[in-house]
């Protein structure tokens, strides 16, 4: 065979196993996006005997979990939408710190498949669970819209934004996020498309402009998950007022230092107070 041929013969083999490994991540798509832990494999008892399990139904019919933590004389509350790894009961502790923190009544939710939570991962899921969240606080605790904190913490920051693009609240915190999970998954393979063939988009720099409330960001400045670029360019797509608080040397999965809640209290004090 002469060197022509075989060159040819190479190229098409190297063609088809690139084209197979994007098929493969297609198909795969969403066990890498989303890692649920349900309650039986692993499951935290609430850190204080003052959460409550509540039971939410999204649009679609599908029942989720939540904790529910009150705080006496409170008229704001949080919702709580966590990353894409394990159940809300691994955050039971943040639940109770963002309370004792900001001084409001924290609803944690458990996207679809995650938890005690029925259903299978999707982003619509996730989207449908954040509305049945902020229905529930204000229908059945009476908060007003105006008195809603949004927080999202990582993938939570996707969901979050997609909430406050569409929702009255008081103000929007977002945490170790990004600008969309394609440019997250293109981070991680670089030598895929996948910024065309990802259907989990969770685009919100796209979103983040019909935001008109005071939003909040904070980001470690060695975030090895998602990078600290994504959490700026966000950022600087966000309308006023805002601000951006580096956390020096804060990796994904460390635990929010105080300095934060401290800078996050003072924006809400000046931009954002209770109604």
């Amino acid at each position: 065979m002469s060197w022509p041929r075989r060159l040819l013969r190479g190229l098409r083999l190297v063609v088809f196993a690139y084209l197979g490994v994007v098929v493969l991540l297609m198909l795969l798509e969403n066990w890498l996006v989303y890692h649920p832990v349900g309650a039986t494999n692993s499951w935290e008892p609430p850190p204080t005997p003052e959460i409550q399990d509540i039971e939410l139904t999204c649009a679609d019919g599908t029942c989720v979990h939540s904790w529910w933590l009150p705080c006496a004389g409170s008229k704001s509350a949080l919702l709580y939408f966590h990353g894409n790894a394990g159940n809300l009961s691994w955050r039971g502790k943040s639940v109770v710190k963002l309370r004792e923190q900001l001084g409001v009544s924290v609803l944690i939710v458990d996207y679809p498949g995650y938890g005690k939570s029925a259903g299978r991962p999707s982003e619509q899921g996730c989207y449908d669970c954040a509305d049945a969240a902020y229905a529930w606080v204000k229908d059945v605790q009476g908060i007003a819209p105006r008195n809603i904190l949004i927080y999202g913490k990582s993938l939570g920051g996707g969901v979050a934004v997609h909430l406050a693009s569409r929702c009255e609240h008081r103000a929007l915190v977002l945490v170790k996020t990004f600008t969309s999970a394609p440019a997250v998954g293109g981070q991680l393979f670089p030598w895929l498309p996948v910024r065309w063939i990802m259907r989990n988009r969770f685009a919100s720099i796209d979103r983040i402009k019909d935001c008109r409330r005071p939003i909040f960001f904070a980001h470690g400045d060695v975030d090895e998950v998602i990078p600290f670029s994504l959490g700026k360019k966000l950022f600087e797509a966000a309308g006023e007022p805002k601000q951006f608080v580096t956390m020096p040397g804060v990796r994904h999965n460390d635990a929010i230092p105080d300095d934060m809640f401290g800078e996050l209290k003072a924006f809400l004090a000046k931009h954002a107070p209770v109604e």
